[in-house]
């Protein structure tokens, strides 16, 4: 009987051309069109910045600073005179002041404790390129003083600390998990996205076989609740994995094709990826279920369901990335489900890691599964009632 009632649901969802064309289509134009949006902002194009240097140290240190500087950044302007009329109405990006001292505290045994490099930026730059700044420009600091350190004491240089920010007048960015790029970003995002956006056509045609009587005969012959809603749950976690398959590919395969980077899935744990995804998957297609359960119209299946995955999506990290979010909203992004779902494929796709290292992720998602599928139980019994 149970492949029976799936037969039946695979039917009307190959009926639904409308509905798969939603679940499909929809999250690959999102991941091509914001994963070449949002490239740059991704990758800045540093060298693409208009920068001076005011050079008031002119010892070694300071000049090795300067020259791995400009074979990151390319040769800068010449400082003009009217150089912080330039910078405030954005003619330069950047300017580096080397002030005195600067050589002096990097020639010194102990890590600097005060600041001798300043960045000054024009005052429209975008947030994401002066964070990327300062963390470059402590992190040329830091290797030169290895550098020095090293040819002293005759051994290798020892990795720059995070101390060497002290030199800088502003801090370090330094954010909570390796940064992705756009599709790294992208594609974990709004594969998540479409997973739970089966709700739309799940709930459309809960409503049409209970308006059609459908369910209603199912229940008079006495057909299980729990069959019932195994028997809608399982062809859309064959969704689910097909949407995967096919997010995955658009990440590896069209993207590089497109001009955008390629999704590298080499040196990922394997087991990890599939268990993120069956967790999403479960959490997704219970969603689904409770809010099918719970509506009763054709209006409140096309609406409430969408409205709900846009706002977990907005809070959740997946239209605006979590490490751009102020802490405060952060924090509540930690409470959308997609969010868990995101870092757990995050955790695989760009972290490297296992199992361990997702299990929070994975506890949230099964339990907020559990959670849903014993509240869709609920409803269908007493819509049946």
């Amino acid at each position: 009987m149970l492949t029976s009632l799936i037969k039946k649901e695979l039917i009307a969802l190959v009926r639904d051309v409308h509905g798969l064309a939603a679940l499909f289509l929809m999250p690959v134009i999102f991941i091509v069109v914001m994963s070449l949006a949002l490239k740059d902002y991704y990758n800045p194009p540093l060298m693409a910045l208009r920068y001076a240097v005011q050079q008031h140290d002119n010892g070694v240190p300071a000049q090795s600073i300067l020259a791995d500087w400009k074979r990151a950044h390319g040769t800068p302007q010449d400082l003009p005179a009217d150089w912080q009329a330039q910078l405030t109405n954005g003619q330069l990006k950047y300017v580096i002041v080397l002030q005195p001292g600067l050589s002096d505290a990097l020639n010194a045994d102990a890590l600097p404790t005060a600041p001798h490099i300043r960045l000054l930026a024009e005052p429209g730059i975008d947030g994401n390129l002066f964070n990327a700044l300062r963390a470059e420009l402590v992190g040329v600091a830091g290797e030169v003083k290895g550098r020095l350190e090293a040819s002293v004491a005759g051994g290798p240089p020892a990795p720059p600390g995070a101390s060497m920010a002290t030199l800088l007048e502003a801090e370090r960015f330094a954010p909570s998990g390796p940064r992705p790029t756009a599709v790294q970003q992208s594609v974990p995002a709004w594969l998540v996205f479409g997973m739970f956006f089966v709700v739309a056509s799940m709930s459309s045609l809960f409503i049409q076989e209970r308006a059609s009587g459908t369910l209603g005969r199912l229940r008079s012959l006495g057909v299980p609740t729990g069959m019932l809603l195994v028997s809608k749950a399982l062809p859309y976690l064959g969704v689910n994995a097909l949407q995967a398959a096919l997010m995955l590919a658009v990440g590896v395969w069209l993207m590089p094709l497109l001009g955008g980077d390629a999704l590298s899935l080499a040196g990922i744990h394997w087991d990890a990826l599939v268990v993120a995804l069956v967790a999403i998957g479960l959490a997704a297609v219970s969603l689904s279920l409770a809010l099918a359960c719970a509506v009763r119209t054709h209006a409140q299946a096309a609406t409430v369901g969408p409205v709900a995955n846009v706002l977990m999506a907005a809070i959740g990290g997946i239209m605006v990335p979590k490490f751009v979010m102020p802490a405060a909203m952060q924090h509540v992004a930690e409470w959308s489900p997609m969010n868990w779902g995101l870092e757990a494929l995050l955790t695989a796709l760009l972290r490297g890691g296992g199992l361990a290292a997702m299990l929070p992720e994975l506890v949230r998602l099964l339990v907020f599964s559990a959670a849903m599928l014993a509240l869709a139980a609920l409803l269908f019994q007493r819509r049946a009632a």
